[in-house]
Formats: C-alpha cells, structure tokens, sequence
C-alpha cells in the first residue's frame, strides 16, 4: 500500500512538473524596457546643432550683411502714434500722424514672415566699427514724441514680434498728459529700445537762436542720460526741420545721428546728421509699405561656433 501511495505521489508531481514546464514556455517572453533617451541642449534649442560632435562644439549659421559697405540700404522707419485715428475732421494732424494698432500688428507680421531684423542706431555705429555685422534685411523702427501710447500700445506689440526700436523722447512731454511717464521710458530702455532725443519741447529749431538752440539739444540730451543711467547718442528734428546750423550744432552737442523727413532708404557716415526715414501713415496699402522698404543688401552666411549650445542660442535669440 504504502509503495502504491509512493507512486501515486511521485507521478503527481512529475504531471506537475511538466505542466509548470508547459505554462512557462507558452508565457510571452518578457518585454525589454525602451531605452531612456537622455535629453541634450540641442533638444531644447533644435536650430543649434554639434559640429564636431568628439568635442562637443555646437554651430548655427545665420546671414549677415558682412563688413566693408560704405553705403546702407537701410530703411528707417517712422511711426508716431499707434491707435484708432481720429476724425480728420476735428483732428487733421492728429489722423495723419495716426496708424491703427491693427495695421501695425499687419506690418510687424510681414516684416517678421518675411525675414526682417529689427535694429537700433547703436547697432549700425558697432556695425562700421567692424564689432558686429548687422543682421540679414534690417530696418529700425523708429516712433516720434513719445506718446503714452508707445508705451501702452506699440511697445507690447514690437514685443511680441521679438523687435525692438528707437524712441525719440521730447523730454519736457514726459510725464504729462498724453506722453508716457519717466518709468515707462526706463522699462522701454531695459527691454532694449533705443531711447533717442527729440529737443526740449519740440522746438523748431531752424527758426532758435543760438542759446536757444543749444539748450533745447543739450539739455534733452542730459535730461534722458540722467534718467537711464548711459549715454544718449541720436536724435530727430521735430517736424523735420533743419539746415546746415542745426546740424552743425547736434554734432557740437555730442550726438552721434540726428534724423529727418526726408524720404529715402540709402546712408553713409558722412551724411550722419541728416539721414532720411521712411514715413509710414497708416493708411497705405500694404504693396506700397512693403514697396517702401526699398532694396535689402546682400548677406553672406557665417557660423558661429562654442561649448555652449545654449549661450549660442541666446546669442542668436538677442
């Protein structure tokens, strides 16, 4: 009995044996775990990529207008208010000097499709001291008196594009009715427009006298400095009045450029004190602000080299 029971017993474990067996080998095979892609700088920033990946250097090309031009096909750009014109019945001046902030939402958009580079004056005096070449298609923005609404209406939008531009202060105006105050100009100079003169009180400075003409540039001059805390170097004649005594006089007065309302596109070093813009009022169809823009200069393509991907694309991002 007892040695039957001992079969019994070895013969159920040896069913259970293969069983065990069978239910194993008809089991999936175990799956691996995908491997963990470990994220590097250039995930983040995709537009730098390693050029000697052994040294761990990274590149990005970018077009430039390369070094050795006399002559900018630069077009300067000037707005003065950016809001809903009003009537030009009651207000003439006011609504030829007006551009909706729709049409200038639709100009920044196309400038920005289609390849420009928004610039200031500081990077056209780096650009002839042969520090930086400037960008591909560049323009600079520039935007008259300094009405609140630079600061409540353009500003907002130029960010929003990543641009930037000159502001050309009358420094008696700020903080008054309808101008943007002392703090807006601080923050506007932060973000990296320019902040530009534009005299006193927007004096016509063809009819000044001598002290008065002096005073007007000089002091709008110190005033700005002493509110940002660096050197103001360009400037715009108010209404765009100016002969050959007013350019001698913002030259004695320590500015590097002063602007007019010239229409043109094209400057040197030479012609500095007298250089021409392109106004824009607002009311143009957009072939003819494009039309404007004149000529673009040709560029040439470089590569900008460093250990650090991510300093690399800030600095293509600045």
């Amino acid at each position: 009995m007892r040695e039957a029971i001992g079969r019994g017993v070895a013969i159920l474990v040896l069913l259970a044996g293969i069983g065990y067996t069978l239910q194993v080998d008809d089991s999936p095979a175990p799956q691996m775990a995908p491997p963990v892609k470990v994220a590097t700088p250039v995930d983040y920033y995709p537009h730098v990529s390693p050029v000697v990946a052994d040294r761990g250097l990274y590149g990005m090309n970018r077009a430039v207008v390369p070094f050795g031009r006399t002559v900018l096909e630069l077009p300067i750009l000037m707005y003065h208010y950016v809001r809903t014109p009003p009537s030009p019945r009651r207000d003439l001046v006011g609504y030829n000097l007006s551009i909706a902030p729709a049409v200038f939402t639709e100009q920044m958009d196309w400038l920005a499709s289609h390849g420009y580079h928004t610039i200031t004056f500081n990077d056209v005096r780096l650009y002839w001291q042969h520090v930086q070449p400037l960008p591909s298609k560049p323009v600079i923005i520039t935007i008259d008196d300094g009405y609140q609404d630079l600061y409540t209406t353009a500003f907002p939008i130029l960010v929003a594009h990543n641009f930037t531009a000159v502001a050309y202060i009358v420094s008696g105006f700020v903080g008054t009715k309808g101008y943007a105050t002392a703090d807006m100009i601080r923050q506007m100079d932060q973000y990296g427009f320019e902040i530009a003169a534009h005299t006193v009180n927007h004096a016509d400075l063809v009819r000044a006298s001598q002290p008065w003409l002096t005073y007007q540039l000089v002091q709008s001059k110190r005033w700005l400095e002493n509110l940002l805390g660096h050197p103001v170097l360009d400037m715009a004649y108010p209404s765009g009045q100016f002969n050959i005594v007013t350019e001698l006089a913002v030259a004695s007065a320590g500015y590097y450029s002063a602007t007019t309302e010239v229409p043109g596109t094209v400057h040197t070093q030479a012609d500095r004190y007298v250089w021409t813009r392109v106004r824009v009022w607002g009311g143009e169809p957009m072939d003819m602000f494009i039309s404007d823009l004149g000529p673009t200069m040709p560029t040439v393509t470089i590569t900008t080299i460093t250990k650090s991907p991510i300093r690399l694309a800030m600095l293509f991002q600045a």
